[in-house]
């Protein structure tokens, strides 16, 4: 899916996206599952301009498994559309988890969903919780 930079603070990044065919269901609009893929691309593009791509990570030998994810759903968005999906880490990162929130909007400007994921630092070799590094959240802001 192709994403493009509209907006970036630190600690926040609006990407936009276009609607394809393949997230759209039977109704003609996006199917529900489809939303959890729309804030892995703003988490991955807010990152990438934080400096810390996921490749960078794994260089680290850190990964960020999602270990919770909230959805709400508020409206819809249809084949072709292009939405914004505005992701923002709200809150200094302690710890080994980071928080993202997510607010996505149609083309109209509408909010159609909004919603968080809660990723775990771990290190890459022994799976086990690590702290996530200082550096990350000084790029992101904190």
């Amino acid at each position: 899916m192709n994403a493009e930079r509209i907006s970036v603070k630190k600690n926040q990044r609006t990407t936009q996206t276009r609607i394809l065919y393949k997230h759209t269901d039977q109704m003609g609009v996006v199917y529900y599952g489809n939303y959890a893929e729309f804030y892995e691309i703003g988490r991955v593009e807010l990152m990438r301009e934080a400096g810390f791509p996921y490749s960078a990570l794994e260089e680290m030998g850190i990964q960020m498994p999602i270990i919770e994810l909230h959805v709400q759903y508020l409206g819809f968005a249809t084949y072709d559309e292009i939405i914004s999906i505005q992701t923002t880490v709200s809150e200094k990162p302690s710890g080994v988890r980071i928080q993202f929130d997510y607010v996505i909007f149609n083309e109209a400007g509408k909010e159609i969903n909004k919603g968080y994921t809660i990723l775990c630092c771990i290190d890459a070799a022994t799976k086990r919780p690590i702290r996530l590094p200082e550096r990350i959240a000084k790029s992101l802001g904190f």
